[in-house]
């Protein structure tokens, strides 16, 4: 037996197959817009508040899109913990 929710007209429910199909491609454009946000940020800003540590290779000029989708989870990470701090 297959559970489905069912609204008061008999239709099913808002988290359908269709619905779920209709989320994927946003999910993937929310997705390449943060990282494309953080790779954009990174050589906009790093270069010139580290000149020296850029020049000298000790801060990359430009990020990877790895590297920048491990530095949007860990900037995702740091503002949970920093939610979870304050104690709703």
């Amino acid at each position: 037996m297959q559970w489905r929710q069912v609204d008061s007209d008999g239709r099913p429910g808002p988290w359908g197959r269709s619905c779920l199909i209709s989320l994927v491609p946003g999910a993937l454009f929310v997705t390449a817009a943060v990282l494309l946000l953080v790779k954009l940020l990174w050589a906009w800003t790093v270069p010139e508040l580290f000149p020296g540590a850029v020049k000298t290779g000790l801060i990359a000029e430009t990020i990877s899109w790895y590297a920048a989708f491990k530095l949007a989870i860990f900037i995702a990470v740091l503002a949970g913990v920093a939610r979870a701090g304050r104690g709703r």
